[in-house]
């Protein structure tokens, strides 16, 4: 009876052990997953860019016009021609002027012309002169020859020199008949491609008005340089300078990153709104041929090198909390909150000076719910 009392009270007890065993486990906290990543050793580069957008701009680019009105005769190029420097780009209706033109090289014609002749007989007369002059000495010529001889060449000379100056002054109408005429005619003033083209044979174009832009007739851009464009916040413009090393990224090839160097800082502030207020820095490519692929307008980021190390003990910048904390991933799958001292950032990799060894993991998924210090933690088996 005492046995079986025993046997009994051992079952229950055993039974209780077990309840509260199993309590105890359906009840433990459920490990959260989270993403680790080792700390390593590499570079580090503290950098500033842009704040909104830039845009790849050509460095050299002109929109250029007719200095005269009139109407459009030759248009001899297209949209994305490539064009030399001096090729004609647009004509206007010039006949008048030409004929004007014409007309004036004859008038020089006529001008040397006639002063060849005046020229020839003042040689002549200056001649005569001359051997009356002698025969005078012999007393084989009268004084009165000899000075109507002397005052004959002079007089023709005099006529020489007035004709010279007439064919001076018809080639100087000659250039400016000239003048008038290259105003009719567009040229391109360096080698470049038409980017685009207003107007078209027929069509009148007017030179704009002062204070009043308008488009041009040609927009003519040199793509074999290009550079970026983009705004600097105001607070990071005092430490950028001209020749600092920048990395480059375009939307337009995702994942490249190109290498750069400044070329200017603009020396004023642009307020575009009342809260922005930026400085456009603008950031040369290195190595030109990676531009052979790149249009002008394309959508570009920089990043300008203020500071770069190499060798240093680094993490992921998206793993540092508000106040330099980390969480790591400890051998017993826990995660504990750790406070570090930093160097160098930017917004991929953060130089780690205390706090951290290499080899150790940090959590980079801290913004997901129940991440937080002292807490069961797996690694994400999918690792997102």
């Amino acid at each position: 009876m005492r046995s079986r009392r025993f046997r009994l009270a051992v079952t229950v007890l055993l039974s209780i052990a077990a309840i509260a065993a199993l309590t105890a486990w359906l009840g433990r906290e459920k490990p959260v997953d989270v993403i680790v990543k080792a700390v390593d050793v590499g570079a580090v580069q503290e950098t500033v860019a842009n704040t909104r957008a830039g845009t790849i701009e050509a460095c050299r680019r002109a929109g250029i016009s007719p200095s005269t009105g009139g109407q459009i005769s030759t248009l001899p190029v297209t949209e994305g021609d490539i064009v030399e420097q001096g090729q004609l780009l647009m004509a206007l209706w010039n006949q008048d002027i030409q004929a004007q033109h014409e007309l004036a090289k004859s008038e020089i014609k006529a001008a040397s012309a006639n002063a060849n002749q005046a020229c020839v007989r003042a040689e002549v007369a200056q001649r005569e002169a001359a051997r009356l002059k002698k025969l005078r000495e012999k007393n084989l010529s009268s004084e009165e020859a000899v000075d109507k001889a002397d005052g004959e060449a002079r007089a023709l000379r005099a006529a020489c020199d007035a004709a010279l100056a007439n064919a001076e002054v018809s080639q100087a109408k000659l250039n400016v008949i000239q003048a008038e005429l290259e105003r009719t005619r567009l040229t391109a003033p360096f080698t470049g491609i038409v980017a685009e083209v207003n107007g078209e044979v027929g069509e009148f174009v007017t030179p704009s008005p002062v204070g009043i832009p308008t488009p041009p007739a040609v927009d003519l851009m040199d793509i074999s340089c290009l550079y970026v464009s983009a705004p600097i916040d105001e607070v990071d413009a005092p430490r950028i300078r001209v020749a600092m090393k920048a990395n480059i990224t375009l939307d337009a090839l995702s994942g490249e990153v190109f290498d750069g160097t400044v070329r200017r800082i603009a020396p004023y502030v642009l307020e575009v709104e009342k809260q922005a207020r930026t400085v456009d820095v603008e950031v040369d490519f290195i190595c030109q041929q990676d531009c052979e692929n790149m249009l002008p307008g394309y959508s570009a980021d920089i990043e300008v090198i203020l500071d770069e190390r190499d060798k240093v003990l680094r993490i992921r910048t998206e793993a540092i909390l508000e106040g330099n904390h980390v969480l790591v991933y400890t051998a017993n799958d826990e995660l504990e909150q750790r406070d570090i001292t930093t160097g160098l950032k930017n917004w991929e990799w953060t130089q780690v000076v205390e706090g951290l060894s290499e080899g150790e993991e940090v959590v980079v998924s801290v913004e997901r719910e129940g991440v937080e210090d002292g807490v069961a933690a797996r690694r994400d088996p999918e690792g997102r």
